[in-house]
């Protein structure tokens, strides 16, 4: 693993500058929502009407475009975390946020593998935010394990790797059956606990 802090682009102050990234960031997500991960960053340059040359200046490789094009999707289900954690039902919150985080990670295809990977690989750009939406999610999991709501077994790793799993459901569902709502209703039953039985 490098010393080497990854990439991260910003958007630029200059207001030429600013409208390429705009621009480039625009087209990148209809692209990987329309092609996926592998889009071609070729034809992303061309309907941003830029040269190659600009874009690589403002994303020097694809993992710096694709973390760009999602990171606002992982601050919201980051923030959302925040204003769920507290809530009177744990169990409710969990089961919302599980929802939202399944539909980001499937956005595109390609994209749960990126995160996942991203989520223990330190020199990728996605990695601090990855970590962060980790942490997130692991707090609604302990307040639901602390309600007794949820089996105190679980660890946030395996929520996370049930929720990679949906996500690869949803990512890779023909255009009339996306079975993820069913998959993660029985992650939940599955983990959800029980009352005792009197």
């Amino acid at each position: 693993m490098s010393d080497a802090q990854p990439y991260i682009a910003r958007r630029p102050k200059r207001a030429d500058g600013a409208r390429n990234y705009d621009a480039i960031l625009s087209a990148a997500r209809k692209a990987f929502e329309a092609q996926g991960a592998d889009a071609s960053l070729e034809e992303i340059a061309g309907q941003a009407g830029v040269a190659i040359g600009t874009l690589y200046r403002h994303f020097p490789t694809r993992a710096s475009l694709v973390e760009a094009a999602t990171r606002e999707g992982l601050a919201e289900l980051i923030s959302r975390a925040e204003a769920l954690a507290g809530t009177e039902d744990p169990l409710a919150a969990l089961d919302e946020w599980i929802r939202r985080a399944v539909r980001h990670f499937s956005t595109f295809r390609g994209l749960v593998g990126i995160l996942t990977r991203s989520m223990y690989d330190e020199g990728t750009p996605s990695h601090a935010a990855c970590s962060a939406m980790h942490s997130s999610g692991a707090r609604l999991l302990r307040a639901a394990q602390e309600a007794g709501r949820v089996r105190e077994d679980l660890t946030a790793d395996e929520l996370f790797d049930l929720l990679s799993g949906a996500a690869w459901v949803r990512e890779n569902a023909l255009a009339d059956r996306d079975g993820s709502p069913r998959f993660v209703q029985m992650v939940l039953e599955g983990i959800v606990t029980r009352p005792a039985a009197g």
